[in-house]
């Protein structure tokens, strides 16, 4: 039997399990969703210590950074090779309406969960109109 190999494709399937693509990143998948009055992101971070987890918050950019070791030793010979290991960093942009000072963070069985509160000026508020005789209130 005649096998044909294409050293392309295997170069993109490689590429593929270190880097991930756009819609599926390898190293740190996350889901992000609003809950009442925060946003919360999600990230899975599997086999990662808690201790070798970063975050920080630069103006409006939140930065997680994270290392997966190696597991095998230097003297052992891997017989397959898929999970990403190393460094790996991610970045959001946080909007003006989120109050980026009050990030609060939990780490539970490898996944990293950000707690993102709405800005006190991103609330709706109710607006006071006076007239000349009362005062009378207007949902915002």
């Amino acid at each position: 039997m005649l096998m044909r190999t294409d050293p392309f494709r295997e170069l993109d399937r490689l590429a593929q399990q270190v880097l991930g693509t756009a819609a599926r990143p390898a190293a740190m998948p996350m889901d992000a969703w609003r809950e009442d009055q925060e946003f919360v992101v999600a990230f899975d971070l599997p086999g990662v210590d808690v201790d070798s987890v970063e975050l920080d918050v630069e103006r409006n950019v939140l930065t997680v950074k994270a290392e997966r070791p190696d597991p095998a030793g230097r003297d052992t010979e891997l017989i397959a090779s898929e999970r990403p290991r190393g460094v790996f960093s991610r970045q959001l942009i946080l909007g003006d309406t989120l109050d980026a000072e009050n990030v609060k963070a939990t780490y539970d069985a490898g996944v990293l969960t950000l707690r993102i509160p709405v800005a006190e000026k991103a609330k709706p508020r109710k607006i006071d109109i006076e007239t000349k005789g009362a005062k009378q209130e207007i949902a915002a």
